[in-house]
């Protein structure tokens, strides 16, 4: 079998270069998504209850010969539908930097240069590399392949995969129809299928549509999204709101009309009850609080693939993390070679005097390695060996590849046959596990022990052992398994992998917040507890290794993991028992996993998160999240600023309560009571334009209490809209409820004229809605503090109502519109001294819940 084709052998040249070394062919444009147009916001904004209730309003005022305010209140309707889409447009950019980033990765050749791109702008005659745990983006044909099968069950329902043979002659297919999925030996590759074994390198021939899977797809317009708890939560809330809303502003027009004689203004009455009982901002905060969330994570390097993910990340009590690349650096370098009793420091120093007893460790472990290394082990042997035997005959550039002996579960070591130029016999080369080498060489009880020894002593150092053999074989025919060969141990080499600086800091605070931290990897349980102490990760019982777990049933398994944070020698399918014991265990898990045996750990842990540098297609397909830079901290990132969306989520709740009592009142109570109408349907709107933005924007851009951290996990049968939300929201509603009533009978009793009584109720009203806003923005620091906090969302949201609130009371034509007599200076003193009342008792209230 021949080797994949070198990745370097296309450095410096062109597109069409490349295409001419194997086949000329041109590529398609790439199709361009289709923004949502003011028309298609329009439309939704058309079905919405407001913009019904806005309509109904208008047609009643058109009726009372009333053509001002009609034709004002359905200028709100653009006003609204402004606000709709400029909120729909910033989440829609989100997402779609979201779907950039979430699109199934793909490795081209373009200009020369291997690159990363998002699967859907691979284009026709592009050059694809494929190795293991890929996810095919398109149609293809393969060229060149190693040891190369794939699942198609997408597509075919076996549940085998089928070898993947590359074709002779590339010219003769091109311009063929592919051929169907299924069957050994065949050289198509189809969109959606996964790489389960070995490398290759394809030409794309079909893209989107057109492909196997693009036809089967077709048919299908839309995928509905995931319905989150949290959305089902907010949908029971806004339904049962609605019922009680529409059965109360019957009642109300009823008794206006019946009451008064006056049943056209008794239908206003009852239609401005409705809008200000309609909770339609629920929808909108989440809306908004989610999608810009997710874009937030992403930000910080986190990509959310399911959304449910958000709602469970200030739940997670347990993250089972990987090692390597996770709480290490994953560059790995060359530390150390042994062989037989001596042993040899590699560094910048000595790069070019590599004794010659090391020199064929080193050349085996070079010749059991790819030339084209993807893994971070390999990488570093290549490079220090290419350095360190630049000088010497044992580098061998010219030498054939003839097979390879993968990795597998049995044994874990791989071996490359080698065919040389001056030979004829074959040449094989062996690295792995020092314990399966040890098997593989035969090697009797004592030789063993102390190879043992010197790995155990290289491990307890922290680094990552690895043995090499050789061996030669004459026949023609290879063996089946690689026992068959008889090996020749050579020695040892040790790498390093530096940890991440900001592992340590980030165990500290997974700790202060509550947060189990668990190491989970392949090494050594001395390797693992030398960096378990560099990152202050404890384990009071010890580690339990893969032989261990398999020992253990359901039950003693999960007693033990309750004291121990640290498995070693685990192989990816026992990650899924790990999380299934932490979940019996009540604990709500985050697992961390990058290759195509953890997408069962990943789909079954509460929070999946998968490696965006090193994880697998599969791996990321099956996760919740993605790490983007693989790096430990970011997690953390990802679970505070989950909080942090949660904790936001609640205070804007509490708001949408607390400013809604006093609308509701003043809409109802003076009905009933027989006072003159203090609300109309246009102070509503001029109140939801204060309340909408404030909600799904300035709360959402409020940053994260300082003891965010420091709280433990929120437990997940904590509703966001719980008694405590509504209490507290109650509670300052009624408060800011008896201040505008007390304003508007207190004015009237006064001798005021009803629209200056309107007038100076309607201004408290919003005073005190900003102060509110203001409270609600912490619910432990004072104001003092809070306004130290940056959130120019916020101060644009008020310099604006304060602007529009003062053209209202001093404009002739918008004071008539809104029926306010004119107001005097003491007046606004009066109504701002109103307000300033309610903001101080709201922040004694605040002051007083924080100390109990």
């Amino acid at each position: 079998m021949k080797e994949v084709l070198d990745v370097n052998s296309f450095v410096g040249l062109s597109d069409d270069e490349v295409l001419n070394l194997l086949v000329e062919d041109g590529y398609n444009e790439l199709p361009t998504a289709r923004p949502r147009n003011v028309f298609t916001i329009a439309l939704s904004v058309c079905r919405e209850p407001m913009f019904i209730l806005l309509v109904a309003c208008g047609v009643i005022y058109l009726l009372l010969g009333d053509r001002q305010d009609a034709l004002m209140l359905l200028c709100f309707v653009f006003v609204v539908m402004g606000i709709t889409f400029f909120q729909e447009r910033k989440v829609e950019r989100a997402l779609e930097a979201l779907r950039n980033l979430s699109s199934p990765r793909a490795c081209v050749i373009r200009n020369g240069v291997q690159k990363r791109i998002p699967g859907r702008e691979v284009v026709r005659g592009d050059i694809i590399l494929l190795v293991e745990g890929d996810r095919i983006p398109a149609d293809s044909i393969l060229m060149q392949g190693i040891s190369m099968t794939v699942d198609e069950a997408l597509l075919t329902g076996e549940s085998v995969a089928v070898r993947k043979l590359a074709v002779e002659s590339l010219q003769q297919l091109i311009h063929k129809p592919i051929g169907s999925p299924g069957g050994d030996d065949l050289p198509y590759l189809f969109s959606g299928t996964l790489v389960v074994q070995g490398k290759g390198v394809a030409k794309v021939v079909s893209v989107g549509a057109d492909t196997a899977i693009g036809r089967i797809g077709r048919a299908l317009s839309s995928i509905k999204p995931e319905t989150t708890h949290i959305k089902l939560e907010i949908d029971r809330v806004v339904k049962l709101a609605s019922v009680a809303g529409l059965t109360l502003a019957g009642f109300v027009a009823f008794w206006y009309g019946f009451t008064r004689t006056d049943w056209m203004n008794g239908l206003l009455s009852g239609i401005t009850l409705a809008m200000a009982i309609l909770p339609e901002e629920f929808p909108v905060v989440l809306t908004i609080f989610l999608g810009l969330g997710a874009w937030r994570l992403a930000q910080k390097n986190v990509l959310t693939r399911h959304v449910p993910a958000i709602e469970m990340l200030g739940a997670a009590t347990v993250l089972c993390v990987d090692k390597t690349g996770t709480l290490t650096q994953n560059k790995m370098s060359l530390a150390l070679l042994s062989s037989g009793n001596q042993a040899f420091e590699v560094n910048q120093a000595n790069e070019s005097n590599l004794p010659e007893i090391f020199h064929e460790v080193l050349e085996f472990a070079m010749l059991a390695s790819h030339r084209d290394p993807f893994d971070p082990m390999e990488i570093a042997v290549r490079e220090s060996g290419l350095k360190l035997l630049a000088s010497t005959e044992h580098l061998h550039s010219a030498w054939q590849l003839v097979d390879e002996y993968p990795l597998s579960k049995e044994l874990l070591a791989m071996s490359r046959v080698w065919q040389s130029l001056e030979n004829e016999h074959y040449v094989i080369a062996a690295k792995g596990a020092p314990e399966a080498i040890i098997d593989l060489c035969h090697l009797n009880e004592e030789q063993a022990q102390k190879i043992t020894h010197q790995v155990n002593v290289f491990a307890e150092k922290g680094l990552r052992v690895l043995a090499v053999a050789k061996a030669e074989f004459k026949h023609q025919r290879l063996p089946e398994i690689q026992h068959d060969f008889v090996f020749e141990f050579l020695g040892l080499i040790a790498l390093a992998d530096p940890i991440r600086t900001t592992v340590a800091s980030a165990i500290k605070e997974s700790h202060s917040a509550g947060i189990r931290v668990v190491m989970i990897t392949g090494d050594y349980p001395a390797t693992a507890l030398n960096i378990a102490g560099q990152i202050g990760l404890d384990s009071p019982s010890g580690v339990i290794t893969g032989i261990e777990l398999d020992r253990f049933t359901d039950i003693e398994l999960q007693l033990r993991i309750k004291t121990v944070n640290i498995f070693c020698r685990v192989v990816p399918e026992q990650k899924l028992r790990l999380v299934n014991a932490f979940k019996a265990d009540g604990e709500i898990v985050a697992m961390t996993g990058d290759g195509v045996n953890d997408a069962p750990a990943l789909r079954a842990a509460h929070i999946g998160i998968a490696m965006g540098e090193r994880g697998t297609d599969v791996a990321r397909e099956s996760a919740s999240l993605v790490l983007l830079d693989d790096d430990f901290s970011s997690i953390l990132t990802a679970i505070k600023l989950g909080r942090r969306i949660f904790d936001n989520l609640r205070k804007a709740i509490s708001f949408i309560v607390a400013v809604h009592i006093p609308i509701v009142g003043l809409s109802f109570i003076p009905v009933i009571m027989g006072w003159p109408v203090v609300l109309m349907p246009v102070h509503i709107l001029f109140l939801q334009l204060i309340i909408d933005p404030v909600c799904s924007i300035a709360f959402e851009a409020e940053p994260e209490e300082e003891d965010l951290m420091q709280r433990p996990p929120r437990l997940t049968s904590e509703h966001l809209c719980d008694g405590k939300v509504l209490k507290y929201g109650l509670l300052q509603g009624s408060l800011l409820l008896v201040v505008v009533l007390s304003i508007f009978g207190f004015t009237l009793h006064q001798g005021f004229a009803v629209n200056e009584a309107r007038a100076l109720t309607f201004t408290t009203l919003v005073f005190a809605s900003l102060g509110l806003i203001f409270t609600n923005r912490s619910r432990s620091k004072s104001i003092r503090a809070t306004l130290k906090l940056a959130n120019p969302a916020l101060w644009w949201i008020t310099a604006s109502t304060m602007t529009v609130l003062g053209l209202v009371l001093f404009l002739p034509e918008l004071n008539r519109l809104f029926s306010f007599g004119k107001l005097h200076g003491d007046d606004i003193v009066l109504c701002a001294l109103a307000g300033f009342l309610t903001f101080a008792i709201l922040e004694v209230i605040k002051w007083l819940k924080s100390l109990f």
